[in-house]
């Protein structure tokens, strides 16, 4: 088969490929490139599993990068488990192809107890005195320690939060060379999110992210020529367009007016009872999945959504269907937002009563994604001394709560899930993709089958696919 590396770089789009890129737009100029119109949610779980799966959340599950676990009565957000992808998965059909077929799975999600041939995913380790160890797991498990001896850590605080940064995608491209050099496998899936950050923090404003797309193409440059000259094909794919939002949405305060909430006292601190609130949210970017526990409250649910500012859409039953979204762990109402607007998890009227984990970087323990993660909260007068403190009390092993996020989401500037106007802000495909027509646009679904005869070209089962 013809050996590949598909680099996943998050957030690119045809608007940024542009002065600040020119070893990406090079690559671009000699290929093809198809913008991609996503599936919703245009997030990262669900868009990753569509391309390799050719399905749509409906099939294989994956309806957000969250969701709401009922028989648990509990949220699930970034889980790793490659079994809750539903359906073949890209690699395995080559397999079936070629049983010598191999794949490296490096930082894609659900990157846990695949089938994949090797795989690099960060796992942190947390030891019974509360620590939170910096790790990642590897599969097999024994190229763990080799790989961490000869690139060191994984700079686990840079891949996110307010330190993110270029680091943790150079160690992933790093990765990417090492596991080539030691494995040779057929396939590799290398994850590099760099845009993510700067993208969200800043929006579409190019003076404040042009630094970024100068790093990004440095890396994304340095690994196609790495690639090319061991006659290995490249193909760059993203996952979503990041655009401008400067409007939060706090469904779930919506909802604790509407008395429809459960709030807990713990130790002076306010919690959401999933399990005992008639109606929630579980937020996601510009995506918000709404469960409704009586069915007698939708048609008022449904209202109450529509009536807010900032919502552009509501999917219920039949609209779900169409959407490809009607899945037993999708809300029972879905939310779209506006194009200038985005949906926080917040339930507390107080800052005071706020839960420990909101100013913490705390991507599981929160019912919804938080971007305002990616800032150091302003009102902290010297954050490298609380930070030097704290990690000095961390060395000594003793408990403390790195509590340095802000409670502003007005800082955001930038999300996505929903479909931009703008195909200009679509995510891209590119690469030497013969059945490609130059300038299309492509369906999230139908990347697949382009993947798959790119990957088997050469030994006729070009449109074999699925």
């Amino acid at each position: 088969m013809q050996r590949t590396a598909i680099l996943n770089v998050v957030g690119l789009t045809p608007r940024l490929i542009c002065d600040a890129t020119p070893r990406i737009r090079e690559f671009m100029e000699r290929n093809r490139i198809a913008r991609v119109q996503p599936s919703l949610p245009a997030v990262t779980c669900s868009m990753q599993s569509t391309y390799l799966t050719g399905k749509l959340p409906s099939d294989h599950g994956i309806v957000g990068n969250g969701w709401y676990e009922r028989n648990y009565d509990e949220h699930r957000f970034w889980k790793q488990s490659n079994r809750l992808v539903n359906g073949e998965k890209l690699w395995e059909g080559l397999r079936r192809i070629d049983p010598e077929f191999t794949c490296a799975k490096l930082f894609w999600w659900f990157n846990m107890y695949s089938t994949a041939d090797f795989s690099i995913t960060p796992r942190p380790l947390y030891p019974a005195d509360g620590r939170k160890v910096f790790d990642v797991h590897t599969q097999p498990m024994g190229l763990r320690a080799r790989i961490k001896k000869d690139l060191g850590d994984f700079p686990f605080p840079n891949f996110w939060g307010p330190a993110s940064s270029i680091k943790s995608t150079a160690w992933i491209a790093a990765s990417a060379k090492w596991t080539e050099e030691k494995c040779w496998p057929s396939l590799s899936l290398v994850y590099l999110p760099h845009l993510d950050y700067d993208l969200q923090r800043y929006g579409l404003e190019m003076e404040k992210i042009t630094k970024s797309l100068q790093e990004i193409d440095e890396v994304v440059g340095d690994l196609i020529r790495f690639y090319e000259h061991r006659n290995i094909k490249v193909i760059l794919l993203s996952e979503y367009g990041i655009t401008n939002v400067d409007r939060p949405i706090h469904l779930n305060r919506i909802f604790r007016e509407k008395g429809w909430l459960s709030i807990k006292d713990e130790l002076g601190a306010e919690t959401l009872d999933l399990g005992g609130s008639n109606v929630f949210a579980i937020a996601d970017h510009q995506v918000a999945h709404v469960y409704v526990r009586d069915p007698a409250f939708l048609k008022e649910v449904r209202e109450v959504l529509e009536a807010t500012t900032g919502v552009q859409q509501v999917l219920g039953t039949q609209e779900k269907y169409y959407a490809g979204l009607n899945h037993e762990r999708s809300g029972d109402l879905i939310a779209v937002s506006d194009f200038r607007s985005w949906f926080t998890y917040y339930y507390w009227f107080d800052d005071k009563l706020a839960p420990d984990y909101a100013r913490c970087v705390d991507i599981h323990r929160k019912c919804g994604y938080d971007p305002v993660e990616l800032f150091l909260d302003p009102a902290i007068k010297y954050p490298k001394l609380k930070l030097a403190w704290k990690l000095f009390l961390k060395t000594l092993r003793m408990r403390t709560l790195f509590d340095i996020i802000p409670l502003d989401a007005s800082l955001v500037k930038g999300s996505h899930g929903r479909l931009p106007e703008d195909v200009s802000d679509w995510p891209v495909l590119i690469g030497d993709l013969p059945n490609l027509p130059r300038s299309a646009t492509l369906q999230a679904h139908e990347v697949y089958q382009h993947l798959f005869e790119h990957c088997s070209r050469g030994n006729g089962y070009e449109k074999v696919g699925r």
